[in-house]
């Protein structure tokens, strides 16, 4: 690079140029710099370039840095946006310059703000975007094309796509529309002819879109060098244009069909004009028809000549068109309705002079209405008034109206209900076969269906219903909504379920009362024999020692047979009004409870316990049934360890099914189910040589958990331990 002499005036310079040295100061500058970027300084020779432009971009900084290491560097045009959130478009081209000894001294900077440029640039695009309006053009010279972005993208091609004249003949529509476009850019080339016009073209992904061309020539000499234009998208603006056009034939076609009327009243004379139709819907003849006003107010039905006059009084002054219904009389007495509308044409000054317009027969129409409105009075009344639950319910399950019976059935208020759904209700046990049967309806598999099915009432509780449910369908047959009628049958069900339960419990007492019956017959009798023997004895025995242990064992049958009585009493006693004596019972403190009471059996047999159950579970059950259980099941389990490990019990609970289920194990001697597992809850049934066993235990554990409406199963392994698992209410039923 040349060494810089500064022997030339950069200060008359059109561009905008700077000098610097290598600190970044100002050596020299032109007034259109200072202009465009320091108009407020008189002077700034010797000054910072960063403290003149404190806000430089650090790229631009780093710019500046490699230029001085003796490089060069240019940009036509780069956005920066500065923390204020101001944006500035900056051009540039920076040369370092050398001083006499070869070593860079500076940068010269040629610099200018088009930021007011860029933004119309901008603004101009996205206009183009907007409109769908792109630009080409075809050097005549070069039989070059060019396409502008917009362009490129009506034609659905890649942004590198280079187009040429054929290909671009080729992607109008094939028929008319190339052929068109072929002739006018031919036309265009050969007699400078401009034009505009509308065709279809068929873009590269196979897509027609109907565009408007316009096309304009430049002459040279006489001749076209150059053929330009615009080509925008119109596509939805042009089938809108077409529909409607077909609409509009359509309509034409379908108004001269129809019994339609056309009236034209001349308001300055009174003359009334009608054509055929008209004479049809008021039943009138032709040639008896005098064409004058009062000849058709005649006809009006005294009712409605005031209304239908202020109608046409209102249009005439231009304070609403004319639009109205009224009556009229035949002359065989029969009465019709009739729909009007009309326009008022005016004259020059705004003077109504003629009315022109239509009349149709809408009698179907207004007998229809009225059946309507008088069935929509009848359905309310029964819909308000009913006793039974009813409801309007949408296809996705949302409450669209409810009565006043469902809400009292199921403890929501109207409010309430119309911000849920029938799902979020129903019991999860019935929705998927209510939602079977409606998806039948849904598809016109039927017509209604009705089914038991349970809901949650607000309270928790649940409540039994007969539910039927009808589809609503709409003129074409697509399904509207649905009427649900809801009948609340739970005092029904509680009945039916207290009698069930009542039964059941005859049903075990008499059980009970037949193997109390049974044991009697087979115990007392052995216990009868004994002790007359025993009596019989003692009556004749004269040894004294003899007579004691024949006294002992006369007091060891009677506590026997005292011990049969009271067990037998036990278990008839267990289901007398159980269901009655149940409350909410804190699961986990029972047990912790018996587990206590137990501790020095379970610490003898250096027992471990886990106990893994919400400590904020409550049951439904009678405290002392269930005492009585956990206490039978961890005396069991401490009678049955096994002599070659520690006892261990493992005790959980889970939610199923709407019940909870407890999971009483342990690793003790296990049972033989194959062997016991049908006697295993009988009564005096015993599983081991146990000398404390009598097996009675859970025989009483089994009645005592199934009257409080529960039941109890068993797992075992002999010489591995045995499972129980134990079913409670968690709720009212």
């Amino acid at each position: 690079m040349e060494t810089l002499s500064f022997n030339f005036p950069i200060k008359d310079s059109p561009a905008n140029v700077t000098i610097l040295d290598r600190e970044m100061n100002f050596i020299g500058y032109s007034q259109a710099w200072q202009q465009d970027f320091s108009p407020n300084q008189d002077s700034i020779v010797g000054k910072s370039y960063y403290d003149i432009l404190p806000d430089t971009p650090d790229e631009l900084i780093k710019i500046h840095t490699d230029c001085l290491t003796g490089k060069s560097n240019w940009n036509e045009g780069k956005k920066f946006t500065y923390p204020n959130g101001t944006v500035q478009w900056l051009k540039w081209k920076i040369n370092p310059w050398k001083d006499e000894n070869g070593e860079v001294g500076g940068l010269i900077m040629v610099q200018e703000d088009i930021t007011e440029a860029k933004r119309r640039e901008e603004l101009l695009k996205k206009a183009e975007q907007v409109a769908r309006i792109g630009g080409w053009e075809i050097d005549m010279a070069t039989s070059k094309m060019y396409w502008t972005e917009v362009t490129k993208e009506i034609h659905e091609v890649p942004e590198m796509y280079v187009p040429n004249l054929e290909d671009t003949i080729n992607f109008y529509k094939e028929g008319e529309h190339r052929k068109e476009i072929t002739r006018l850019v031919g036309e265009a080339m050969t007699d400078c002819t401009p034009w505009d016009t509308e065709l279809v073209v068929v873009t590269a992904k196979g897509k027609e879109v109907w565009v408007r061309v316009k096309g304009e020539v430049e002459i040279t000499h006489g001749e076209c060098v150059r053929v330009y234009g615009t080509f925008q998208d119109i596509d939805e603006k042009k089938k809108f244009a077409l529909h409607s056009q077909a609409v509009t034939e359509k309509l034409a076609v379908a108004t001269l069909g129809a019994n339609f009327g056309i009236f034209d009243l001349d308001l300055v004379d009174k003359k009334l004009a009608w054509d055929d139709s008209m004479y049809r819907l008021y039943g009138v003849d032709k040639n008896d028809f005098l064409g004058e006003y009062e000849a058709w107010r005649s006809g009006v039905h005294p009712d409605d000549i005031e209304h239908s006059e202020q109608e046409i009084t209102k249009a005439v002054s231009g304070e609403k068109e004319f639009e109205t219904e009224f009556r009229v009389i035949w002359p065989n007495g029969e009465i019709r309705h009739i729909g009007a509308i009309a326009v008022t044409v005016r004259d020059a000054e705004g003077k109504a002079i003629k009315m022109i317009g239509t009349n149709w027969d809408i009698t179907d129409l207004k007998t229809t209405q009225m059946r309507l409105k008088k069935s929509e009075e009848s359905f309310q009344g029964a819909f308000e008034n009913s006793n039974i639950g009813m409801a309007l319910v949408g296809l996705e399950g949302k409450w669209i109206k409810v009565n006043q019976s469902i809400c009292n059935s199921l403890g929501y208020s109207e409010n309430d209900l119309m911000q849920m759904t029938f799902q979020d209700i129903t019991h999860p046990d019935d929705l998927d076969k209510d939602l079977a049967l409606l998806n039948e309806l849904v598809l016109g598999k039927r017509e209604s269906y009705q089914i038991e099915k349970r809901y949650y009432h607000k309270n928790g509780q649940v409540v039994n219903v007969i539910l039927s449910v009808t589809g609503v369908r709409k003129i074409n047959g697509e399904l509207s909504h649905f009427i649900s009628q809801i009948l609340d049958i739970s005092s029904r069900i509680n009945a039916e379920n207290r009698l069930t339960r009542l039964v059941e419990v005859t049903t075990e007492q008499n059980d009970s009362l037949l193997n109390f019956a049974h044991i009697v017959s087979h115990n007392l009798r052995s216990h009868s024999s004994n002790l007359s023997m025993l009596s019989g004895f003692l009556s004749t025995e004269e040894n004294e020692g003899e007579r004691k242990h024949l006294v002992n064992m006369l007091r060891d049958a009677s506590e026997s047979l005292n011990e049969t009585v009271m067990h037998l009493n036990e278990v008839v006693q267990i289901k007398v009004d159980a269901l009655d004596k149940m409350k909410h019972v804190n699961l986990y403190s029972t047990i912790k409870n018996v587990e206590k009471n137990l501790g020095l059996l379970l610490q003898e047999k250096n027992a471990i316990c886990h106990i893994n159950i919400d400590k904020k579970l409550n049951i439904k059950a009678i405290s002392a049934y269930l005492d009585s259980i956990f206490l039978n099941l961890f005396t069991n389990a401490i009678k049955y360890s096994s002599p070659e490990r520690s006892l261990i019990i493992n005790i959980t609970s889970e939610e199923k099914g709407g019940k909870l289920v407890l999971t009483f194990s342990d690793n003790g001697l296990g049972i033989d189910l194959d062997r016991h597992g049908e006697k295993l809850f009988g009564m005096y049934k015993t599983f081991h040589r146990n000398k404390d066993a009598k097996g009675i235990g859970l025989f009483i554990t089994k009645n005592q958990i199934e009257a409080m409406n529960g039941k109890i199963e068993v797992k075992s392994t002999v010489n591995v331990g045995t499972t129980f698992i134990l079913y409670f209410e968690t709720k009212d039923t």
